[in-house]
């Protein structure tokens, strides 16, 4: 069979795998057929936005009697993204090495121009180390526990609901506005309270949605960034959770809304509710150069075009200083207790934002982690008509996953192997080693429809919110989903990175879009089963130190079925995911011949069974 002439996850061809560190010499590879009578061959690597720079390949001997090996060894010195193909001379004149689509170098024209993607970030970059191998789980805090401690100066315009068995309201009120203004109650006590029952799913960080004082339950209308919401508690509660949260072995990681702030705020100020001079009240106000007024005081920019969420200028001076200044609200925060920020919507915050966040982040405490929600492949962003530089060292640490989400998911749901290789392939060759061991693997949040409900449910877009209300799943639907969320969480546990679980998926918990995928955490209520095996998902990732920080390799993905290795010094690790509707034997390479299975205690030969829509995740340590 003749040799692919290039293939970048192979380290036959290029053996530093994925994106390269500044500075770091690594070798290319291209096999061309001998009969070519290729006189010369070429690498064509250009920096985004700039001319290809052409330089000179290698003759480095033969690939079996009828291919030629060229190779080049190279680095380069500025973090940046970059494209590369390959071009060679005969006497037929110039041809070129491309991208096909799925990675594998194809000989084409040189009118073809589909190049690979190399990133190349800062030798400097660190990320957190705390977060690598550990779990993370996020709070929705009004929906997880209340403590029953009385609530203090809560307003009088919230509507407090003892009925916690039920959904959210989701109603428009008489003027046609859905207000979110019902609460259960749940509050930083609470989430203290329970700390030994994240600590059995083996819970490392805790993500808190918003949590500062604002004037709807999801709190992403900040109204005072340097007040807890009265319903959640004080200052003090919050500090105190921290401190309890390190003794479980946990960090706490809080929620940053800096594109946009409410209406109803101190800075704002449209509705009056504070004594303050909000930008809305005078021009004169010291928080009018925040926002943008088209005809003042009741025209102005918004985010997505909600009134009640007027944009802030993120790089006024002022406002800048606000958020990121030595006593600004990033690094008050972190004194407080806080060991990273979520920023949300993070392509919509401006590179010089980011820039000084990061500054602010890492001078108050170098280890805090800075995590950017973005939707895509956050290396080959374009937000703003600028390609954006989350990952190259200087702006994000991490990002919200959601490739990996949509590739699980969608595996899980319809077995297409082939397409979670396409899906996860990208971001393992395009993100930087420091970020790939601290992604935030989630397969749901307070922004997408419940796991369980999106793997075994009809879909939604075509229904109305009163029909996503009145849907629960029958209980064969519900059994069905129950085993495909175990398959796909074993993906989320065992991909590069971090599994973050949305609260009560680990419980069962159902619902369709916001607000329904909010509901409050079903206490005594939980489904048994998946809680258990969700702890020993937890304990998997203690006992497992390849998945801290271990390469990942793909060994196939076929015929519904997909299997990757991951590998470090401390050990190697083989996961089969079925999600066929039968059981299937699985035939292995010698490496993993006896292997103890981690997950069942299948026994393993020279093959091992795996069950339908189940897993297998092999050890060769032991």
């Amino acid at each position: 069979m003749n040799p692919t002439p290039y293939f970048p996850t192979d380290r036959y061809y290029k053996d530093v795998p994925g994106a390269v560190e500044t500075q770091r010499p690594f070798r290319l590879r291209l096999v061309l057929p001998r009969a070519f009578g290729v006189c010369a061959a070429h690498l064509l690597l250009q920096r985004d936005g700039e001319a290809a720079a052409d330089r000179a390949m290698y003759w480095a001997g033969m690939y079996g009697d009828d291919h030629e090996v060229w190779d080049i060894t190279l680095s380069v010195d500025a973090p940046g993204l970059y494209f590369y193909h390959f071009a060679y001379d005969s006497a037929w004149g110039r041809g070129g090495v491309y991208h096909n689509g799925d990675g594998v170098g194809v000989l084409l024209s040189a009118e073809a121009r589909q190049s690979w993607q190399l990133t190349v970030y800062d030798r400097a970059f660190r990320t957190p180390d705390w977060l690598k191998g550990g779990v993370m789980y996020q709070i929705f805090p009004d929906r997880f526990y209340n403590s029953g401690a009385p609530k203090q100066n809560v307003p009088a315009d919230r509507i407090l609901r003892a009925d916690t068995q039920n959904p959210p309201y989701w109603q428009p009120d008489e003027t046609g506005e859905v207000r979110n203004n019902d609460y259960f109650g749940g509050d930083l006590a609470g989430i203290c309270e329970k700390l030994p029952y994240l600590e059995s799913l083996g819970v490392t960080c805790l993500y808190l949605n918003p949590i500062f004082e604002a004037h709807s339950n999801h709190r992403y209308n900040t109204a005072d960034y340097e007040k807890i919401d009265p319903l959640l508690g004080t200052e003090a509660d919050f500090r105190k959770l921290c401190r309890a949260a390190e003794k479980h072995g946990m960090r706490v990681v809080l929620d940053g809304v800096f594109s946009h702030t409410g209406s109803d705020s101190r800075y704002f100020n449209r509705e009056g509710r504070y004594d303050t001079v909000g930008a809305y009240n005078s021009e004169a106000s010291p928080y009018f150069s925040w926002y943008s007024f088209t005809q003042y005081p009741d025209a102005y920019k918004s985010w997505w075009g909600f009134e009640t969420l007027p944009e802030v200028n993120e790089t006024d001076p002022a406002y800048l200083e606000f958020i990121t200044g030595e006593n600004g609200v990033v690094r008050r925060w972190l004194r407080a207790g806080a060991s990273g920020w979520r920023l949300d919507v993070a392509d919509e915050l401006p590179d010089a934002f980011l820039d000084a966040l990061r500054r602010a982040a890492k001078a108050e405490k170098p280890d805090a982690l800075v995590l950017g929600e973005v939707w895509e492949d956050a290396t080959t962003k374009w937000a703003y008509g600028a390609r954006r530089h989350y990952l190259l060292g200087g702006q994000l640490d991490s990002v919200m996953n959601y490739p990996f989400a949509n590739a699980v998911l969608e595996f899980a749901r319809g077995g297409d192997a082939d397409g979670f290789y396409r899906a996860v392939s990208p971001i393992l060759e395009h993100y930087p080693k420091p970020v790939l061991d601290v992604l935030m693997n989630h397969i749901g949040t307070h922004d997408t429809e419940r796991a369980v409900t999106y793997l075994a449910g009809e879909r939604a877009r075509f229904h109305d919110r009163a029909w996503q209300a009145a849907q629960k799943l029958s209980d064969a639907a519900y059994e069905k989903g129950k085993r495909l969320l175990k398959l796909a969480a074993v993906l989320q546990y065992t991909l590069p990175g971090v599994p973050c679980l949305y609260y009560g998926d680990e419980a069962g918990m159902q619902g369709y879009k916001d607000p329904f995928n909010r509901g409050y955490y079903p206490w005594g209520s939980e489904d048994e089963d998946l809680l258990a095996f969700y702890r020993r998902l937890g304990a998997l990732r203690r006992a497992l130190p390849v998945l801290r920080d271990g390469t990942m390799d793909f060994v196939s993905h076929v015929l519904g079925c997909v299997a990757y290795a991951r590998r470090s010094p401390a050990g190697a690790l083989l996961v089969i995911a079925n999600r066929n509707e039968h059981d299937i034997v699985y035939n292995l390479r010698e490496e993993w011949h006896f292997a103890r299975e981690r997950l069942h205690g299948a026994p393993v030969t020279s093959c091992v069974r795996v069950g339908a829509m189940d897993c297998a995740v092999l050890d060769a340590r032991c």
